[in-house]
């Protein structure tokens, strides 16, 4: 795989505040990444060193096999795509006019405008002032120039801050779509439950430090979460289930028709096959995985445990 970002035990530091402290990490062609964490986590720091609007204090930071912060790295961010937490365009221009200014900048061909207006759901609004767009419309058309010249490599940060439910559904089924057809994105968000489905891979960041890295999956195994199962039985029959489960499981709920219990994903298919005859007691059961707020949360707790 073509490996488009490369970050070297890399460190920001503001005076005496260090915004980013020894950062590794790999982004590979066609790879979706989500940087996760809480305001102030260096999220922001990290995209801004990927775009070269920052160098480093220490450490190596390479795009398309370059670095980005020097003096002739304008043609490298070119070939990147980049939409802020808030964009801000001058509302007397045209949605259309707008993408044109972009792409003069990015000396791309403008003939495209009109099909990058209809990807973001603004085919129809291509000619109002963008004074007249809303919240929602001004950031699909910060995606839609964002787009602009097929970039190799996309950077979104915070992209679905303060949208309406309708406007982030759109935004991450256009971020589906680039991702079906084989772009490289990076997603800065502490919207946690948003991103989970969206990115092949999570990088968690806390207080500057990247303390995870790799697929949901392999965060949830890292976490130790247990699965919950939610059993509904018929009156006065949770004892004999606890019976059958012995050690196995751990009771987060009881009572005369319900039970809640905890068990390790591996366990999961032992302890059902073990119910054997005990399956007529069960109305019903639910399965749920931990999601990915949960796994951020336990990370954390682990690490400002002394």
């Amino acid at each position: 795989m073509t490996l488009l970002v490369s970050l070297s035990d890399v460190t920001k530091t503001y005076g005496d505040v260090t915004a980013v402290a020894g950062v590794g990490l790999d982004l590979h062609a066609g790879e979706s990444l989500a940087l996760v964490g809480h305001n102030g986590a260096g999220k922001t720091t990290l995209v801004k060193l990927i775009l070269g609007l920052i160098a480093p204090t220490t450490g190596k930071v390479s795009v398309l096999g370059r670095d980005p912060a020097t003096a002739g790295a304008a043609e490298l961010r070119r070939a990147l795509g980049f939409l802020p937490e808030n964009v801000a365009f001058h509302g007397a221009m045209s949605g259309r006019e707008l993408l044109a200014f972009f792409a003069r900048l990015k000396r791309c061909p403008r003939q495209d405008l009109q099909d990058l207006l209809a990807r973001v759901g603004l085919a129809d609004a291509g000619d109002r002032r963008v004074s007249t767009y809303s919240k929602g419309m001004r950031q699909r058309l910060g995606l839609a120039q964002a787009l602009i010249g097929a970039p190799d490599l996309l950077l979104f940060d915070e992209p679905t801050s303060g949208l309406d439910p309708a406007s982030r559904s759109h935004f991450y089924d256009t971020i589906d779509s680039l991702r079906r057809g084989g772009a490289t994105i990076v997603i800065s968000t502490h919207a946690l439950a948003e991103i989970e489905g969206h990115a092949d891979r999570i990088a968690v960041m806390h207080g500057g430090h990247l303390i995870a890295l790799g697929p949901v999956g392999e965060l949830r195994a890292a976490a130790g979460l247990p699965l919950r199962l939610r059993f509904t039985v018929v009156p006065c029959s949770t004892g004999r289930l606890l019976e059958r489960f012995g050690d196995a499981v751990e009771v987060f709920e009881r009572s005369d028709r319900m039970l809640e219990v905890g068990c390790r994903p591996e366990a999961k298919a032992a302890l059902l096959r073990g119910l054997g005859e005990l399956w007529d007691l069960i109305e019903d059961v639910t399965l749920e995985t931990p999601g990915l707020p949960a796994i951020y949360s336990k990370l954390i707790e682990r690490e400002d445990t002394p």
